[in-house]
């Protein structure tokens, strides 16, 4: 399981929905979270945090957003050196079985459906760095 102090990045252009997630990762003890409005600002704010002693630790995206979508961020993510193997979450709306299998075939550690609970989330947190971890 990801330590509750490692830094999560949660990426989604709706504010609303950035809290929801900070909300129900404070719930599950993860202190250190931060967030990006879209692709663009993440994928600067995880090469940033690359640069010092804090790199993102695990990455929670929204599919759909202005500027980058999730799907391609989780593309430029895993063909980062440093970040290949970062455990990567996309949140969708979206349930159709082409865009699971995209999500797969770019590399994504798990894949969650809006909206999710708090346990569901953690199972997800759970496989995901169990995947990177393996």
């Amino acid at each position: 399981m990801l330590p509750q102090t490692a830094k999560v990045l949660v990426v989604d252009d709706m504010s609303t929905m950035r809290k929801l997630i900070k909300k129900s990762l404070s719930e599950l003890g993860y202190t250190n979270v931060v967030e990006a409005v879209d692709g663009e600002d993440a994928f600067t704010k995880i090469t940033d945090a690359l640069k010092t002693n804090a790199p993102v630790a695990m990455v929670l995206s929204d599919w759909n957003m202005p500027k980058m979508k999730g799907i391609d961020l989780l593309i430029k993510v895993r063909g980062t050196n440093g970040t290949k193997a970062l455990p990567f979450i996309l949140l969708t709306a979206e349930s159709e079985k082409d865009q699971v299998a995209v999500a797969v075939k770019a590399g994504v550690s798990e894949y969650l459906l809006k909206p999710f609970t708090k346990d569901q989330l953690a199972e997800k947190i759970k496989g995901a760095t169990a995947r990177k971890a393996a």
